[in-house]
């Protein structure tokens, strides 16, 4: 029997897994032992094979049961098989069970599972017996929220509660996950409202639920006070609580509350260190990442693809390009996220040749490239200034591929174009998009004017950007700096009269640097460390050598990006000076930036890397710049 749609319950069709029934089930003519070996297989995920063995109890002619059906109905929901699902409700009315509550449900969850929700509805409707049984409601309460039919769900839902038929922790189980959407945060606080009030929040599974779906709509807030209210948490408590802070971006909680779960004993699983590796990625906390890797390889997840593919990622834009490659390379089977993780972290690190070579291979391997794919190794050619590879890609996603492509992948053209200064052509391109173009579009198209000088080009696009984002500081930002460049005095005011009207306040330029496993954040202008007064003589004197090179001193521009926040010394060059105090000659020091490196500080630390015979590796908010010998890896196109 195929274990598709193509799967008949004919008992008349030959049997092709004979070895799955004992000879003492065959010779017996009672139904137990179908039933039970029906449950075996079941219980055991083996859906195909308990559909045969059913079968084969029908070819016996053996009468199957209440007992039979639930386990026969329970295989064909797995399978999604509607056909075989109806052919069974026939054997169900045929033998006079449709009434048992158990039949029932396992009825109501086929036809939910298999897509054919109304039919669903009328079995419900159609039995008096199911308006009173607890199960039944869960059953199609759960289909309705599978099949997205949220009405009808909360419609059910308020009829229960009004036919005094009892809630129980499934009914919320099947009803909450409806909630994750932010548009029906109200409706979760609702049914919380409600668990409290009848005691079902004490239930674990529920209360895990509720935190799920706090943190799903984005109000972490409320989910982590729900969680630090629970007094036994399991790992999958603790897993939904990491895995919300993961998801909002909330790196550093991620981490800390992966430090509290290991203090109280309760020890991590693949899905645990998923979210602490891409916290890892988000922060550079790289000596946290490898510590992570050594639990997974502890624990026997070493050959998981999900954590392999979190393990690139980390490593990747945690600055260890080598270790990504190895741990890569070191997977048995790679699939299209795996090839694409490690094309992004080429591109990340301007290594645009090595990431179109890898793209090249995994097509030649036989793997289909996705969108996702698309977008890493268009970034990657835009990073590295490969125009005509980066246009020969984006022509291939149609044409070879039958991929359209989205927002994403006309924001990299553009910012392919426009770095080229080929920035008519990209506006032609937006022009002809056949979706809308978003905020990312307009904004790459403003950020290649600003490489470009064009103030006019950029002032159309920055009017198009606000309307989309109007209150995305980076654009205003952008725009103040294309204007300072240009020394448009009248321009700068207008932005920052723009800025004060929607009284948006930018987000100050901070970097920070890992030194023994400690995180030490610098602000720009910061003050605060415990080694300031040794930091700032250490850039007196950097910057006194640099003045020696260049013949002027280097300071921070007002076209900088922290300019507007700050009109102290930028962060990354504290960083830097922090690394050099604390690190031995030769070690390499790495640096993560919240925000774009500006110019000057760009130009600074390639002077630096070749007076003091360093390797600086510094991730700004789009790329990694890796300077040596007074050069950088981005060739000064960033």
């Amino acid at each position: 029997m195929s274990t598709r749609l193509k799967a008949s319950l004919d008992p008349c069709k030959p049997a092709k897994l004979l070895h799955l029934i004992t000879p003492k089930i065959a010779a017996s003519s009672s139904t137990s032992p179908w039933n039970t070996r029906l449950r075996e297989l079941a219980n055991q995920s083996l859906f195909a094979e308990a559909l045969s063995v059913y079968r084969q109890m029908l070819r016996f002619g053996v009468s199957p049961n209440a007992f039979t059906f639930p386990f026969a109905l329970k295989s064909c929901a797995a399978l999604t098989l509607p056909f075989a699902g109806s052919q069974l409700h026939c054997h169900v009315i045929k033998s006079g069970c449709e009434l048992e509550p158990f039949v029932l449900t396992s009825l109501i969850s086929v036809y939910c599972k298999c897509g054919l929700i109304d039919s669903a509805r009328k079995v419900f409707d159609g039995s008096g017996q199911s308006m009173k049984l607890t199960v039944c409601y869960n059953a199609l309460i759960a289909g309705y929220a599978l099949n997205s039919r949220v009405s009808n769900a909360v419609s059910l839902f308020g009829k229960m509660r009004e036919l005094g038929v009892e809630i129980n922790a499934v009914t919320m189980l099947g009803l909450l996950p409806i909630c994750v959407d932010p548009g029906y945060v109200w409706l979760g606080m609702c049914l919380h409202c409600c668990c409290v009030k009848i005691g079902l929040d004490v239930a674990l599974s529920v209360a895990n639920c509720l935190v799920t779906m706090y943190v799903k709509c984005g109000s972490v807030v409320y989910g982590r006070r729900l969680f630090d209210l629970i007094p036994e948490k399991e790992l999958i408590t603790w897993n939904a609580m990491i895995s919300g802070y993961a998801q909002n971006g909330l790196a550093a909680p991620v981490l800390e509350l992966y430090r509290e779960m290991e203090s109280c004993g309760v020890s991590p699983d693949a899905v645990t260190f998923v979210g602490v590796l891409s916290s890892c990625a988000h922060l550079g906390a790289h000596s946290v990442g490898c510590e992570a890797e050594q639990r997974i390889e502890a624990n026997g997840f070493v050959l998981n693809p999900f954590l392999n593919n979190a393990l690139i990622n980390m490593y990747a834009r945690c600055g260890n390009l080598k270790k990504a490659r190895a741990v890569f390379d070191g997977m048995p089977r790679k699939n299209v996220v795996s090839w694409t993780a490690i094309i992004g972290g080429y591109g990340i690190h301007g290594h645009g040749e090595a990431a179109v070579q890898l793209f090249d291979e995994m097509i030649k391997s036989g793997i289909k490239p996705d969108g996702t794919a698309f977008v890493s190794v268009l970034s990657a050619c835009s990073h590295a200034g490969l125009t005509d590879k980066g246009l020969e890609y984006f022509s291939a996603m149609e044409k070879k591929y039958g991929l359209q492509p989205g927002p994403e992948h006309y924001s990299c053209m553009v910012d392919l174009l426009g770095r080229a200064g080929q920035l008519n052509e990209a506006w032609e391109l937006i022009e002809s998009m056949p979706v809308e173009p978003d905020g990312a579009v307009w904004g790459a198209l403003l950020g290649a004017c600003k490489i470009h000088k064009n103030v006019e080009l950029a002032e159309l696009a920055f009017e198009k950007v606000i309307k989309l984002e109007p209150t995305n500081i980076g654009y205003y930002v952008l725009l103040s700096n294309i204007y300072s460049e240009a020394r448009n005095l009248e321009g700068i005011k207008r932005v920052r009269v723009m800025m004060r009207e929607k009284r948006l306040k930018k987000d100050p330029g901070c970097s920070y640097v890992e030194f023994k496993g400690r995180v030490h954040l610098f602000m720009a202008g910061d003050k605060s460390h415990y080694q300031t007064t040794e930091i700032y003589r250490m850039l007196d004197e950097l910057e006194s050598l640099v003045q020696e090179v260049v013949g002027t001193k280097v300071i921070d521009q007002e076209n900088s990006g922290e300019r507007l926040a700050d009109t102290g010394v930028h962060s990354e060059k504290l960083a830097i000076a922090f690394g050099l105090l604390n690190t031995s000659p030769g070690a390499e020091i790495v640096v993560m930036k919240n925000l774009r490196i500006c110019g000057d500080c760009h130009l600074f630390i390639k002077l630096v890397s070749k007076i003091v015979d360093r390797q600086f590796v510094v991730r700004d908010a789009t790329r990694f710049h890796h300077f040596k010998g007074g050069f950088c890896s981005c060739k000064d196109y960033w």
